[in-house]
């Protein structure tokens, strides 16, 4: 299989297997916020920054390194196995006993128990890195979507029967021990690798070289975002961060669900032409420009149905998350620039760059939550977007260096789909108020609209992006539907 279908067949199964997880997701998801309340979500958010924190230190970055090596050895793999499931034991430990005070600490009496329940993820997923790691490896996505979409459903399924049961919060902390639970024991039944007995102190000495700098940059990362979950939950309430994680997740999964679908296979493809530098960039600028046309598109539209969306969907009580998805679209619309770019720096194996943007970066969070915790969620979204701005601007010019892809014509490259983006957007967001419909149909009238004018511009533009997502998604159809895949 050449480069092309390889990349062609990795995004489709890759896609095809985020979509209709996100689709389950968001089924489960909407038939879940109907039955619970805010808090109920909002505590869960509280013990969610813990669990993704501890993730970044199992991993170490040597996820990263592994899939960049190209000449990986059984030793490699079996080694940082052990590596990853040692630490996932030892970090379960740690937040058994630190789960009372992180109780004190948030002011809710209910989360001891929460904690070291839902805590059981973090030893579920160290198991199953080395698994993902081989597949993405390969650049095989086909049994990845099929694993992560029959554990979607299962444990969907498993939770709106105890939310009908009035089991409350416990309902999501059953779903998500379910879910990881699935996914890992599928990957281990149907992917045939198996750790041998080789450890090797020298190999994680050797990865370490390169997921040093990744590890402090996902902490980094990691503590970013999820600093403002923190701010909510501290400074604010439980509801108040229920109703923020709503509008969370409506961005993520139109957001960086896709990015990372994106960065994933990318990554991979990108790092196996990291010697070929006329191939690399021209592959990483129709990765980018090809990205930021879904992204832009699709995050002006969310924001301008958010209204008659949450509240067909959700109902009136979650009415509180539609100014905070409004905002957040203007956060997400800028994440591809963001991921794609640091994938770069990652095939170069530039980790000290991606350490020292992170931290020249993330100072830029501060301003924002200090505004969040003085005046406001809404003005800390507000100076968010500023900060996301200036972020996104260091990090694709630093990029464009490596591969001779200047800022100024990145940004031309991708104009076209924040102008087209910008126009529907507008469009849209005027029908929500100058037609008087029941929510339900202003949503239908938006999204035909969105569609049909994205669809009708980029054909008589001619556009290159839509262009090629049209061609790639028909190839991908053919790979999807063929017997032989």
């Amino acid at each position: 299989m050449s480069l092309k279908q390889k990349t062609i067949s990795g995004l489709v199964w890759s896609f095809a297997g985020n979509f209709a997880g996100q689709i389950t997701s968001f089924v489960v998801g909407v038939i879940l916020a109907r039955l619970l309340s805010p808090r109920e979500y909002g505590l869960i958010g509280m013990i969610v920054i813990f669990i993704a924190l501890t993730s970044v230190f199992i991993n170490s970055g040597f996820s990263q390194a592994l899939i960049r090596k190209k000449d990986c050895s059984e030793t490699d793999f079996s080694t940082v196995f052990y590596f990853n499931s040692f630490a996932g034991i030892i970090f379960y430990i740690l937040i058994f006993f630190a789960a009372p005070y992180i109780s004190v600490f948030f002011g809710e009496p209910e989360l001891t128990n929460i904690t070291r329940v839902i805590g059981l993820i973090i030893i579920i997923e160290a198991l199953t890195i080395i698994q993902n790691v081989k597949l993405t490896k390969e650049v095989n996505f086909k049994l990845q979507t099929q694993v992560r979409l029959c554990a979607s459903l299962l444990s969907g399924t498993l939770g709106i029967i105890l939310a009908f049961m009035d089991y409350g919060v416990w309902s999501l902390v059953f779903k998500s021990i379910t879910e990881s639970s699935l996914i890992s024991s599928l990957l281990w039944i149907f992917n045939h690798w198996r750790p041998q007995k080789k450890f090797n102190f020298k190999v994680l000495k050797e990865l370490f070289g390169f997921s040093s700098k990744l590890l402090a940059s996902d902490i980094i990362d990691k503590a970013y975002s999820n600093i403002y979950n923190l701010v909510i939950a501290k400074f604010f309430s439980a509801v108040e961060l229920g109703l923020y994680t709503r509008g969370q997740m409506f961005k993520n999964m139109a957001s960086e669900s896709l990015t990372e679908v994106v960065g994933k296979v990318s990554f991979p493809v990108l790092s196996s032409i990291q010697d070929e530098p006329n191939r690399l960039k021209a592959n990483y600028r129709t990765i980018l420009i090809s990205t930021q046309y879904i992204i832009s598109i699709i995050m002006f539209i969310l924001a301008a149905i958010a209204e008659p969306l949450i509240l067909t969907l959700l109902g009136e009580k979650w009415v509180g998350a539609i100014i905070y998805l409004q905002l957040l679209c203007f956060v997400g619309i800028l994440y591809p620039l963001h991921a794609i770019s640091r994938n770069v720096m990652y095939v170069f194996g530039e980790g000290s760059m991606v350490l020292k943007l992170q931290i020249v970066t993330k100072v830029l969070a501060l301003p924002a939550i200090l505004s969040g915790i003085i005046w406001g969620i809404i003005p800390m979204l507000v100076v968010m977007i500023f900060s996301s701005i200036v972020e996104m601007m260091i990090k694709i010019s630093m990029a464009g260096k490596l591969i001779d892809y200047p800022f100024i014509q990145q940004i031309r490259d991708i104009s076209f789909s924040f102008f087209l983006a910008f126009f529907i957007g507008v469009i849209l967001f005027g029908l929500n108020y100058f037609i008087s419909l029941r929510p339900i149909w202003v949503l239908a009238l938006q999204l035909f609209t969105g569609v049909s004018l994205t669809v009708l511009i980029s054909e008589f533009a001619k556009n290159e992006e839509y262009n090629f997502l049209k061609k790639t998604a028909r190839d991908g159809l053919l790979i999807l539907f063929s017997w032989r895949k």
